[in-house]
């Protein structure tokens, strides 16, 4: 799998090793992006002889992130798919609309140029103000809409309305260069070849 984990040795939990701590995630690049839903169930159909055969659901999720360019401007979209109980693509921001430059976030552009080794690094950030100002940066609030929306026309298909569809988080990893790419792109694409073998698979979640 190819996540970025922090680790803030003063506060560390799982949920905040998930972040990049201190980088804005406004700014140009590509992003790979691993949603799951909640539980892991798989609701989105199945694979069959390494190909997945997507449920209605399934379609919605796949319809709607290609929708994500409609919504937002200045995004392009990589590879994709949608597995039976999470979805892998690469969302590529070409530019910011709103342009909204903050040195507090975006003091840490130069660990683009670093390709390991992510779990060390510290930041003199506070963890709280971070977040609330990443609420506002643009890949959450793709990520937010789109799971939003899949959501609401899920569960009106599920008769679950207003419960929650997908896990609460999901996970990013920052594209470093193209030899990254390829390899996430590869990843991608042969996801369900190795359905099996995937830490998502009902049959390996412990």
């Amino acid at each position: 799998m190819y996540y970025a984990k922090v680790r803030n040795k003063k506060r560390y939990n799982s949920r905040r090793s998930i972040r990049l701590q201190g980088y804005d995630y406004s700014s140009t690049g590509e992003y790979f992006v691993t949603i799951c839903t909640k539980n892991r169930e798989c609701f989105y159909g199945d694979v069959r002889k390494g190909k997945v055969a997507l449920s209605e659901i399934g379609l919605i999720a796949h319809d709607l992130w290609y929708q994500i360019p409609e919504r937002f401007d200045g995004i392009s979209l990589d590879s994709f798919i949608v597995m039976p109980n999470h979805i892998h693509g690469i969302v590529g921001i070409e530019y910011n609309p709103e342009d909204r430059s903050d040195p507090v976030v975006t003091a840490n552009h130069d660990l683009q140029l670093q390709q390991d080794g992510l779990e060390s690094i510290e930041f003199d950030i506070d963890p709280e103000s971070y977040r609330k100002k990443r609420r506002n940066m643009l890949l959450p609030k793709i990520i937010g809409w789109y799971k939003m929306n899949v959501s609401k026309k899920a569960n009106l298909i599920l008769q679950n309305t207003g419960n929650p569809f997908w896990h609460r988080n999901y996970y990013e990893h920052i594209v470093r260069n193209k030899e990254s790419l390829e390899r996430i792109r590869d990843y991608i694409n042969d996801n369900p070849k190795k359905w099996d073998e995937d830490i998502n698979h009902p049959k390996n979640i412990k």
